[in-house]
């Protein structure tokens, strides 16, 4: 079976953009071109960030169609510190199902889940 390696994100600048998740991530991209930046996670999963401009085939969305999710132990200290940096928060801090989460949006509108799941 096929094994997730890359979460692609369609931005409108990725060389903007890569500078918007190193900041946010902590770590610089593997790769940065006019039409693409990668970053390598400690899971070893990647996320690219292309052009929708030059993303072929043409995406038929515009962007922030998704959500990637990241989990932290303190979700209200990541909270307050992405509030901080002046980031959409579309969810405040609350407890659902799965876990305590809050959503933000990236500049080009991807939902931004941190979550410590339930009972960890």
């Amino acid at each position: 079976m096929p094994d997730l390696s890359l979460v692609i994100l369609y931005v409108d600048n990725p060389t903007a953009r890569a500078a918007f998740y190193a900041d946010l991530l902590g770590q610089p991209p593997v790769e940065v071109s006019p039409t693409f930046a990668m970053f390598k996670l400690p899971s070893g999963t990647g996320i690219g960030l292309w052009s929708r401009h030059t993303v072929e085939p043409v995406a038929a969305a515009a962007g922030g169609g998704g959500e990637l999710a990241f989990i932290a132990d303190d979700v209200d200290a990541v909270h307050a510190d992405w509030a901080g940096r002046g980031l959409p928060i579309a969810q405040l801090p609350t407890e659902l199902d799965f876990g305590r989460s809050f959503v933000a949006l990236d500049p080009d509108g991807h939902r931004l889940r941190i979550f410590a799941p339930a009972g960890r």
